[in-house]
């Protein structure tokens, strides 16, 4: 269905190729999982399949793509809308209409799909992915994680044979992420539906997989067995982490299967001292919200909320998709001002300060991190970034540099809006964390990251931490919680439903606890980490 032959692909303004001679093949009816570390060229890969590259992107493609007999040499996007269906990085970016029903039924409208059918098929995607009680919604209106199953669901209506998806779950929470995967599972095994899928977030993924591409950062691609593929690849996610340490060879994909073979591991276990990361005590109180409650579009966001972040703390907000966590970090930000309720950082009110003192304040990295971007390459951003926080000529450069080693070196003269999802994170991570605001606020900061990525990223937390700083989260990375996070606090519906120590929050609920955790059941170990430092103890 899929055919990548020799092709070789030059981005325009770079001088090398991203990929170099790439040979894939991919079957009807089989999930094939693309991956590979930030910057890769996963997004380029899945632009030749869909023909964006070169008929959109520009650029200079060698070789052959076929779909389904179709060279997209000689069919551009357009021409192969009934056969393949895309969802991009960025599903905001995608939207033609206002409103969640009437973009359901965009696609169906422009291949000319009979009124009753586009009725019948509105209604199976709203059941689906879960959309039902948005419908009338204003598509801005919802939150990522609702636009983003709206975006997969406008394709899904078309009825496409091939399914190209950029990050499908990286805006999702666990349970709906787990939802739109066993609706795309179903319709691998069902229809015959062929998925080429790109996804950080291995954990959530890999077990559905039936072919794993892993593309290295040379641009070349390994295709294969995802067992085979991944135990050497150079990302992997917890359970095939996990299988390197403790010798599992080939590594289990799924946390079944690792717990079936995991009996020796917990017994080497049971002798080593619990893992605690958790420091004795924290500082004063750095930012209060006291019985908060916020409005937003005649909708009550946060309703009587209670939260302390004391300095030294790093706080996890978890919830389901809509629950209010991204409201909370944009009233602490002072971009919102609580209806009821008092909201303080540091002493004062965020919302009165002056944009100037706010931002030595409060370093808020939002959703979308393109919105704190806007010069005209990386290089000026990161010169803007010093120049406007006061700091030494060099420093967010070298903070980017932390955290995407080699990025500024190749993408200096590019503008931020043509970076990878992962890069340009990065870059706005880059961005506050080199001004060390007192109270940090990120929002889904590992969207795009890969695991090394993620590490240093939460290596970097840590560090923040223990200098003094308060740092809240707002994240479906259950896996970044458990790694980073002292304490959790669950939100639902704008409230507050639990709130405590990250190792009893996440572990005592399903949803929420990582794999390695699952994995290790009832023992206290929560990352590949804490399993590493418990083996060396016990040694």
């Amino acid at each position: 269905m899929i055919r990548l032959d020799a092709v070789t692909v030059t981005l325009p303004g770079r001088a090398e190729p991203v990929l170099r001679n790439i040979d894939l093949h991919v079957p009807e009816g089989e999930l094939c999982l693309v991956v590979g570390r930030t910057g890769t060229g996963k997004t380029t890969l899945l632009r030749c399949v869909s023909a964006h590259m070169p008929h959109i992107t520009g650029g200079v493609l060698a070789g052959h793509v076929s779909v389904g007999g179709r060279d997209t040499r000689d069919h551009p996007p357009r021409e192969l809308a009934d056969l393949v269906g895309v969802v991009g990085q960025d599903a905001v970016a995608t939207f033609v209409t206002d409103r969640v029903e009437d973009e359901l039924a965009y696609a169906m409208e422009s291949l000319g799909v009979a009124p009753d059918t586009m009725r019948r098929r509105v209604e199976e995607t709203l059941d689906l992915l879960g959309l039902a009680d948005v419908r009338d919604r204003a598509l801005l209106s919802l939150s990522a994680g609702q636009q983003q199953r709206v975006a997969i669901g406008a394709v899904l209506t078309a009825h496409p044979r091939v399914l190209v998806l950029d990050e499908p779950t990286s805006a999702l929470d666990p349970p709906a992420a787990e939802e739109v995967l066993a609706v795309l599972t179903r319709l691998v095994h069902d229809l015959g539906l062929t998925v080429l899928m790109a996804e950080h977030r291995l954990e959530r993924v890999v077990q559905y997989a039936d072919r794993v591409a892993h593309l290295d950062e040379d641009g070349r691609i390994t295709a294969g067995d995802p067992a085979t593929v991944l135990e050497h690849a150079s990302v992997a996610p917890p359970v095939v982490s996990l299988a390197r340490i403790a010798g599992w060879s080939p590594p289990p994909l799924s946390v079944r299967d690792a717990r079936r073979i995991a009996g020796p591991l917990r017994e080497r276990l049971a002798t080593s001292p619990a893992v605690t990361r958790t420091p004795s005590a924290f500082g004063d109180v750095l930012a209060h919200v006291r019985r908060a409650s916020v409005v937003r579009d005649d909708v009550t966001a946060l309703r009587d909320v209670e939260l302390t972040v004391r300095r030294g703390e790093v706080v996890a907000l978890m919830g389901r998709n809509g629950a209010g966590k991204s409201t909370l970090l944009e009233t602490l930000a002072g971009l919102l001002t609580p209806t009821r309720g008092s909201v303080t950082v540091a002493g004062a009110t965020p919302h009165k300060l002056t944009s100037r003192n706010l931002v030595r304040t409060v370093g808020l990295v939002p959703q979308e991190p393109g919105d704190l971007l806007y010069a005209a390459t990386v290089a000026a951003e990161c010169a803007t970034a010093d120049t406007e926080t006061g700091l030494d000529a060099g420093a967010t450069a070298a903070a980017l540099d932390r955290l995407l080693p080699g990025l500024l070196t190749t993408r200096a003269d590019v503008h931020p809006r043509d970076l990878s999802e992962g890069q340009r994170l990065a870059l706005a991570l880059a961005v506050v964390l080199a001004g060390r605001p007192p109270l940090v606020l990120l929002d889904e900061p590992t969207r795009g990251l890969d695991y090394p990525a993620k590490a240093r990223l939460a290596q970097w937390l840590d560090e923040l931490a223990a200098d003094g700083h308060g740092i809240v989260l707002a994240t479906h990375d259950v896996e970044l919680a458990a790694e980073c996070a002292h304490r959790t606090v669950v939100l639902a519906d704008g409230e507050v439903v639990a709130d405590g120590p990250s190792r009893e929050i996440v572990t005592a609920s399903p949803a929420f606890a990582p794999q390695v955790a699952k994995i290790l059941a009832p023992g206290p170990w929560l990352t590949v980490a804490d399993v590493e430092a418990a083996l060396e103890a016990a040694s």
